[in-house]
């Protein structure tokens, strides 16, 4: 008997290709229009424009340039590898830029999320296929995943997609540590996972651990107890691998206030807002709302939370029908748990380590979840689909018959009037609610006239495909209108990089941008005190705090505080001349701020130039406790408050320093305590008489000099982190925290006094060292495991499948006494008596038989979906065969 070889397959068989290309194809078919409307660049709206684009340019020039350490362009100042690792630092897409020059960055973010949305397809695709019986049902699932509400809702934060991307392999490397024992893998997917991004690991664990007690419970799973601790050792592992940005990461984000705000009360247990409810229930039935733009419900306070979960053509129908079989399995289980979860405030807040802000942004897993459950239903023959369609139908309409035409009375002036319908955009509504019902009616179409398998694996591939390019064409062309000024100035004036701006200071000083778009300055990769960036030092969001300035995502200080631009060395401010906001009025004869005088026109903004700008690193005659500061009025937006004049007199020193300055400085007179404008020009001109007279930046941090009467304080607007270390003259010097978040050094009388600061990551080292243990664990790891015997002896070589069984026996030490023939195992039969035969049944007559068609119940059921024999299309494993036979 021949042993029979594996069938060779062509690239045309191959899934996994299949997959990637069909995600390939729809995403461009997505993008390619609006990357040609806007001259090769993909642009969107609000945070998309203003973060995800500049950081990707400053991120590629930090990485080139070496600067990996301070970067001094992000806020005030800002730790490099923590306040990035979170958008990009982590992100292989990203890293494909690395070898390009900087120009070229803003035409690659549509190419990235073309490949984005491919590789989640793909990876889809990768944890689905074990499930299905076909490959061609595993593909449906894969473009429902990576087209899911959830992603096309999220092409506004870019960075989200890296999660998308990996998650999946997270599941997948799982299962095959759970039915294969196949070691490492699991290590590795958790170790790419934390590395990806940190914030989104934490919800991935959450999920990770549901899922696997879940299915052990379930009985889907059996482990022994040597298994469970050799997994959990891979997680540790994988864990510490990524500590070469984790530990940094994790050491900055701690410093941000946001992070400290535990959810509590009855807040744990129902929603404070109502609407959100509705919002949660409505994301699984429609197309996903504009970030920032929520028209379904106007008052859920879910603007940026991320909440999208519509599966495009089958919506929550598959799922429906999923749930409502009769049957236990462990996905109707895990489903139920998540929409509980979604629902619940603090089991919602568990996946981001229970803070009390609300965001849904852990929904890509519970769609992965939905996409498997409606590729199971469309196999599962004994799935009801009339009746799913019929519960979608009627949540559909119910959704949009009370938001559509319930009565509301609003008072606008003193004058009551009534309106129909609690939507903000009717039209919009009414859109959302069409796209949902011709969903419904194709997936009715599919089912009732698409009588072959061919036809009807043909028409849910190209429903599917039309209705997932449709409705990302019509989100994102909805996007696109929110933003207006893509071309009349995001790309002539911010994207060029300032290149018109003759000014030849911008890099050593500070500057502002008067109610311009956000992260203006980042664009032209210039200092400014306009930041919108969530992860920055915490002693920003202290000083900021400390003066009246609200720091929570963004540094958006008013022109009532103009007294921190003189503290800040601000020379420069530039407003957008073609908006409705002028800085000095149209006359352009009264200025919002005091002492400020028009410079030029030039690339889009008028300039205006600080009379009393102070330049960085400056000296001071007085010094003034922190306690007695705390007791000087903070400002506002609409006033300036005594505290930040007040440091532009005297040095605020932390009250258990003061014996260190006690020498240098004189407390600051209780008769110099009365704050005016008049004497904030006054003191600007002090401090910029013994300011240094050289300042610049460097890869590694900063250097000034400095020429002094003697031994003095000389204080740098620089944000205080641990990280930094002083020489003056090449002497260590003790770097002081004053300013309520700021640095000082003490310097010796002289002249050109040299003063340097380097930046050190803090926790770079350790994390690179845990890194290294880890990955010297990992190699430890396999070798132990390749050196131990296998349980039951070794293995035998499986006949029926092609393999070498000459190396076999010469590897396992097997030698035939004398030659043998291979002979077939013969059945045997039970020994038992035989049956009786059966009767014979009358055959009923054919009157009969029409009769009792007509009155069975008629159920709208699926083609026979294809079939294939082949490992390569996702053969289940023998242990999760059982489990369905047996259930």
């Amino acid at each position: 008997m021949a042993i029979q070889t594996a069938r060779k397959t062509g690239w045309r068989d191959n899934y996994f290709l299949k997959a990637f290309l069909l995600g390939l194809g729809l995403s461009f078919t997505i993008f390619l229009p609006f990357i040609l409307v806007d001259g090769g660049r993909f642009l969107f709206y609000g945070d998309f424009n203003v973060q995800q684009v500049p950081f990707y340019r400053l991120a590629h020039d930090a990485i080139r340039s070496g600067s990996w350490g301070w970067n001094s362009r992000t806020d005030l100042g800002a730790n490099f590898i923590g306040s990035y690792s979170f958008y990009l630092l982590g992100s292989p897409f990203f890293w494909l830029t690395i070898p390009f020059p900087s120009e070229w960055v803003q035409y690659f973010m549509g190419p990235l999320l073309i490949l984005k949305f491919a590789c989640a397809t793909l990876t889809g695709y990768i944890y689905i296929h074990r499930y299905t019986k076909s490959g061609d049902s595993a593909l449906i699932g894969a473009v429902l995943y990576a087209f899911s509400g959830f992603s096309v809702y999220n092409v506004f934060f870019n960075h989200f997609h890296e999660a998308i991307v990996f998650f999946p392999l997270l599941l997948s490397a799982l299962d095959e540590y759970m039915y294969r024992r196949r070691r490492g893998v699991f290590a590795l997917a958790v170790f790419a996972c934390c590395l990806v991004n940190y914030y989104f690991f934490v919800g991935m664990v959450t999920f990770t651990l549901i899922y696997f007690f879940l299915r052990l419970i379930c009985g889907s799973w059996r482990i022994s107890v040597r298994d469970f601790l050799l997994l959990g050792l891979e997680a540790v592992l994988g864990v510490a691998l990524s500590g070469v940005l984790l530990v940094p990461s994790v050491l900055a984000v701690i410093q941000n206030n946001r992070v400290s705000n535990p959810i509590n009360g009855w807040n744990g247990v129902l929603y404070n807002r109502n609407q959100r409810y509705m919002h949660i229930i409505e994301c699984f039935f429609f197309p996903p709302d504009l970030p920032a733009r929520p028209n379904f419900t106007p008052d859920s306070e879910s603007k940026w939370s991320s909440l999208g979960a519509w599966l495009p053509l089958f919506g929550m129908t598959g799922v429906i029908g999923w749930l409502q079989l009769r049957r236990k399995h462990w996905l109707k289980k895990m489903l139920w748990v998540l929409f509980t979860m979604a629902l619940v405030p603090f089991l919602n807040a568990s996946f981001q380590l229970m803070n009390s802000a609300y965001y849904a942004r852990w929904f890509y897993m519970l769609t992965l979840m939905m996409s498997l459950a409606t590729v199971l239903a469309l196999e599962n023959e004994r799935v009801n689909w009339r009746r799913a369609v019929v519960w979608n139908f009627t949540i559909v309409t119910a959704i949009a018959g009370v938001i559509g035409f319930m009565p509301a009375k609003e008072n606008v002036d003193g004058v009551e009037s009534w309106s129909w319908g609690l939507m903000d955009y009717p039209t919009r509504f009414w859109s959302y609610v069409a796209v949902s019902l011709i969903c419904l009616g194709l997936v009715v179409y599919l089912f009732m006239f698409c009588k072959s398998r061919k036809a009807f694996k043909r028409g849910a591939f190209g429903c599917l495909s039309v209705v997932t390019v449709l409705y990302s064409i019509y989100f994102i062309s909805l996007g696109k209108t929110q933003s207006d000024y893509t071309w009349d100035h995001l790309i002539p004036y911010q994207l060029n990089g300032g290149v018109n701006v003759p000014l030849t200071d911008l890099q050593v000083c500070r500057s502002d941008f008067y109610e311009s778009i956000d992260n203006a300055a980042m664009f032209w990769q210039i200092p400014s005190i306009q930041a919108f960036h969530s992860i920055v030092p915490g002693s920003v969001m202290e000083f900021y705090d400390s003066i009246g300035v609200q720091r929570d995502v963004g540094s958006r200080p008013k022109v009532s505080h103009y007294g921190i631009r003189g503290l800040l060395s601000v020379h420069w401010l530039f407003d957008d001349d073609s908006d409705g906001e002028y800085f000095a009025g149209r006359e352009m004869d009264e200025t919002s701020m005091p002492g400020w005088a028009y410079y030029g026109n030039a690339n889009g903004y008028d300039i205006w130039e600080n009379e009393f700008y102070v330049p960085m690193g400056f000296t001071y005659e007085y010094y003034l406790p922190r306690s007695e500061y705390e007791e000087m009025s903070k400002g506002s937006d609409t006033a300036v408050g005594h505290r930040e004049l007040s440091m532009l007199r005297a040095l605020v020193v932390e009250d258990e320093d003061v014996p260190k300055v006690e020498g240098l400085l004189e407390l600051l007179p209780e008769d110099m305590r009365h704050f005016s404008e008049r004497g904030y020009m006054d003191d600007c001109l002090e401090r910029a008489a013994e300011a240094c007279k050289d300042f610049g930046y460097s890869s590694s941090g900063f250097s000034a000099e400095i020429d002094t009467r003697g031994d003095e304080m000389v204080f740098f607007s620089v944000p205080y982190e641990p990280g930094w270390s002083a020489r003056v003259n090449g002497q260590e010097a003790e770097i002081l925290r004053v300013n309520v978040g700021f640095m000082a050094v003490a310097v010796p009388g002289g002249e050109s006094v040299r003063i340097d600061f380097t930046y050190e990551t803090p926790g770079l080292a350790l994390g690179l060292a845990l890194s290294i243990l880890a990955l010297m664990g990992i190699i430890a790891y396999f070798s132990i495991l390749k050196r131990m015997p296998e349980r039951g002896g070794p293995k035998y070589p499986k006949l029926m499948r092609s393999g070498n069984v000459p190396g076999w026996a010469k590897k396992n030490g097997v030698a035939a006494q004398r030659p043998i023939r291979l002979r077939r195992k013969p059945k045997r039969a039970p020994a038992l008596p035989p049956r009786a035969p059966a009767r014979p049944v009358r055959p009923e007559p054919p009157k009969e038989q029409e009769e009792k068609r007509e009155q069975a119940p008629k159920r709208l059921q699926p083609r026979p979906w294809p079939q294939f024999d082949g490992p390569e299309h996702g053969e289940a494993p023998e242990t999760e065969q059982k489990e369905d036979n047996e259930e």
